[in-house]
């Protein structure tokens, strides 16, 4: 069985915002495979399903963003999970608007979500999807940034790399994460 966290914020003040990539691209495979992600237990969001003959447990945190480890051991430590089963998918300013990148484990990079995983799984050795979401600007805070929404000419290319997140996530389940590396990492 493998654990699917897609990272981001509760609450429709959140929805939409580039922190809450995570969230959209659990929806959105969740909708392909037809996963209920409604069940409130070990303080997140999640639902159960098969994807690619594979077991899933998709988790979309309830804790806010810098609390996500607290959800991830939860599930982790109730279904006897280990990092080998873990999967992040999560926001990254680093990356243009459009682009994911695939890991197989590393730093949290500045990422406070990633950040409280890594402290309470006790080991960065996990396959992480980054989502790209753009650069800060020079004249705006961090927070803002990441709290903002999209701006209509970068949502389209927002949608292509949630669907592209799905696609490699798709992958790393049948093939494993360095055959979606090679393919989506271009």
């Amino acid at each position: 069985m493998k654990l699917i966290v897609g990272l981001g914020n509760p609450g429709a003040k959140y929805a939409g915002t580039r922190h809450n990539a995570g969230f959209s691209v659990i929806d959105e495979l969740a909708e392909r495979h037809n996963i209920k992600v409604d069940t409130s237990k070990h303080k997140a969001l999640i639902g159960k399903g098969v994807i690619n003959g594979e077991k899933v447990i998709l988790a979309m945190p309830q804790t806010f963003m810098n609390l996500s480890g607290e959800s991830v051991r939860a599930i982790m430590d109730f279904y006897k999970l280990t990092v080998d089963d873990l999967i992040v998918v999560y926001d990254d300013i680093d990356l243009d608007v459009g682009k994911i990148r695939i890991r197989e484990k590393g730093s949290a990079g500045g990422h406070n979500g990633m950040k409280n995983i890594i402290l309470h799984s006790g080991s960065q050795d996990f396959v992480r999807v980054r989502v790209g979401v753009g650069k800060k600007p020079e004249h705006m805070d961090l927070a803002d940034h990441v709290l903002s929404r999209f701006s209509r000419e970068d949502l389209p290319f927002m949608r292509e790399s949630c669907g592209k997140a799905c696609d490699a996530l798709e992958v790393i389940l049948s093939d494993g994460a360095v055959a979606a590396m090679n393919r989506y990492n271009g």
